[in-house]
């Protein structure tokens, strides 16, 4: 659906709530005007876009300096789309954090191999502060984190810049390039980046949850890790037999037939405290490895998960957060895999109705970034609220 078209009943409701939300596809002549009249008039504190990777990522970033005043802008590329009709292909998602609701500072983190705990930790502790003392009138607070999803780095920048957050609950997605895997792109008021990171620490008039949600359960099925490049993310052998000759055997499938679809079906969880997180599989490697998309090393259980309903799972978890507090707007960040998944179940149609009756905008990811974790397989988000206060009525 080409987003360029305004006016419509349909847009109204895409636009009720906290954020301005505007959509065009990636082939638009001048998507950043298209953009920006879809949003409305400013100021803005932060524009997000969300761009296909058939987008030409450069220019789009070239158009979108100074268009939207002295808004902060982010931009990534996606491995899929959440727009009006549920899950996109071929589109530029904008978000809009109008200023009269929101406080911002954003940043770029560069270099994510060689980051130094200790400094980043004392900068996010120092910015995260001046920001609260900025914006005293806005009690809300989060943080929202994009990631190269190609760096291999989520984990170790997730856990340091959590460190330095204290109740500022953080989230985000890592950029994607379709299924391709090939190269992904972020930028950060035009300059584009890679082997990067951008964090908006957000304050907001309107009351927030940064949630994540799941519909996978553990079997009794399980595995160690026995050889391991964990730098890589490469498991070379599982339970003392090469990987993916044993998680095929424990499926009881031929492993030459492995594939994306059978990884989505078949994910794989760890332990961690009293819950479970996924680790899941993104391809096999030519020497029969398997490369993960999250942190694996030496001596680690796996466990099979199987799956609940997604649509159904879906459908509650989204209705359980517009019951706490009225109707929700959400950005949210949902693992390709699950796409996948949706598509290989017949499920598609039925999982993009429900993010949109649910107000879901946002993209499809590489991984997942909730707290400290880096995940995999979930959609993961933050969920806008009515404001209680009467001087906020843009959030209604």
């Amino acid at each position: 659906m080409d987003g360029a078209q305004t006016g419509s009943a349909g847009e109204e409701t895409y636009r009720a709530g906290a954020l301005r939300v505007a959509q065009v596809c990636c082939g638009a002549p001048d998507p950043i005007t298209a953009i920006s009249e879809q949003l409305g008039s400013g100021p803005f504190a932060l524009v997000c876009l969300f761009a296909s990777p058939q987008a030409d990522f450069t220019a789009l970033n070239v158009s979108a300096i100074g268009a939207f005043g002295g808004a902060e802008v982010f931009a990534c590329t996606t491995a899929g789309e959440i727009g009006r009709q549920g899950y996109e292909e071929g589109q530029i998602i904008a978000v809009g954090f109008p200023a009269a609701l929101f406080s911002v500072d954003a940043f770029a983190i560069d270099d994510l191999d060689s980051l130094d705990d200790r400094t980043m930790i004392d900068k996010i502790i120092q910015r995260r502060m001046a920001l609260n003392i900025a914006a005293p009138d806005k009690g809300a607070e989060f943080a929202f984190l994009l990631v190269d999803g190609l760096s291999l780095q989520e984990e170790n920048v997730a856990s340091i810049l959590a460190s330095g957050m204290g109740p500022m609950p953080l989230f985000g997605g890592s950029t994607g390039d379709g299924v391709d895997f090939a190269t992904t792109w972020l930028s950060h008021n035009g300059v584009v980046r890679r082997n990067a990171a951008l964090l908006a620490l957000v304050r907001s008039r309107c009351p927030v949850k940064v949630f994540s949600l799941d519909h996978l359960l553990p079997t009794g099925t399980r595995m160690v890790v026995t050889r391991a490049d964990p730098d890589r993310r490469i498991v070379q052998e599982i339970n003392a037999e090469p990987a993916a000759a044993e998680y095929a055997r424990l499926l009881g499938k031929d492993p030459n037939q492995l594939d994306t679809f059978t990884f989505a079906a078949h994910p794989v969880v760890v332990r961690l405290g009293d819950s479970h997180h996924v680790r899941s599989i993104q391809k096999v490697d030519e020497d029969g490895s398997l490369v993960f998309f999250s942190a694996i090393d030496e001596g680690m259980v796996l466990t099979l998960a199987e799956h609940q309903d997604m649509a159904r799972h879906l459908d509650e978890g989204l209705a359980a957060l517009s019951s706490e507090r009225g109707a929700a707007q959400i950005l949210g960040c949902d693992c390709l895999l699950r796409r996948v998944e949706a598509g290989q179940f017949q499920q598609t149609r039925a999982i993009s109705d429900i993010l949109s009756k649910h107000n879901v905008v946002g993209f499809n990811t590489y991984g997942e970034q909730f707290g400290a974790l880096h995940v995999n397989q979930t959609l993961t988000g933050v969920a806008f609220y009515p404001p209680d206060e009467e001087e906020a009525p843009e959030c209604r």
